[in-house]
C-alpha cells in the first residue's frame, strides 16, 4: 500500500511538472503574437503618413485650394479633387498625365487667358523672343524642349541652379553629371544665360 502511494505521488508529481512546462510557452507565444499584431497597424500608419503630398490647384476649377494626395498621383487626379475644370477652362494647355510632386501648384487657365498669357509666360520664364532657353529661369518643361535633355537632366539642371545659384556662362552646364561635350554641342546654340 505504501508502495502504491509512492507511485501515485510520483505520477502526480510527473504530471504536474510535465503538464506545467507545456503551458508556459503557449502563453508566451500568444503574448508575442499579440505584441506583433499591435505593432503592425502602427508601422502601416507611419508608412501611409510618409507617402502623402500636398498640391495647390487654382485657376479655372470648381473649388481651388490645397489638396492632399497619395505620392505618385497625377495632375488629373488633383483637378478632380478640386471639383473638375470649369466650362471656360483651356484643358488642352496642360499635361494632365504628369506626375505630381509635393508642394507643386497647378494653375488651370481660362481659354482667353491662355492665349494672352502665352507670349508673356514665354518671355518671363526663360524662352525669349530669340527662341533661346535661359538656363537661369527656364522651367523643367522648357528645358526638356532642348535636344538630348529629358526629364532627369532637366531636373539635374534645376537642382544645380538651386544649389549653386545662376549659371554665369552656358559652359557651366557641363558641370552637371550626364551633360558633357556631346550633349552641350547639340544645345549650345539654343541656350543662354542672363
Amino acid at each position: 500500500m505504501k508502495r502504491n502511494r509512492i507511485y501515485i505521488i510520483m505520477l502526480f508529481f510527473c504530471m504536474t511538472v510535465f503538464g506545467g512546462c507545456g503551458a508556459k510557452p503557449q502563453i508566451e507565444t500568444q503574448e508575442a503574437e499579440i505584441l506583433e499584431d499591435t505593432k503592425e497597424p502602427e508601422e502601416q500608419e507611419q508608412e501611409t503618413l510618409e507617402k502623402i503630398i500636398y498640391v495647390q490647384v487654382s485657376g479655372a476649377v470648381a473649388s481651388p485650394g490645397v489638396y492632399e494626395l497619395p505620392e505618385g498621383s497625377r495632375v488629373f487626379e488633383a483637378i478632380e479633387l478640386a471639383g473638375g475644370i470649369l466650362e471656360n477652362a483651356d484643358a488642352g494647355q496642360m499635361n494632365q498625365a504628369k506626375p505630381l510632386s509635393d508642394g507643386e501648384m497647378i494653375y488651370v487657365r481660362s481659354q482667353g487667358e491662355a492665349e494672352a498669357a502665352g507670349a508673356v509666360e514665354t518671355q518671363v520664364l526663360g524662352q525669349q523672343e530669340d527662341g533661346k532657353v535661359n538656363l537661369n529661369t527656364a522651367t523643367e518643361e522648357q528645358l526638356m524642349t532642348l535636344p538630348g535633355i529629358g526629364q532627369a537632366k532637366a531636373k539635374s539642371i534645376i537642382a544645380w541652379r538651386e544649389k549653386n545659384g545662376n549659371f554665369s556662362q552656358i559652359e557651366d552646364l557641363m558641370e552637371i553629371e550626364g551633360i558633357k561635350e556631346g550633349v552641350f554641342s547639340k544645345i549650345k546654340d539654343s541656350i543662354k544665360v542672363n
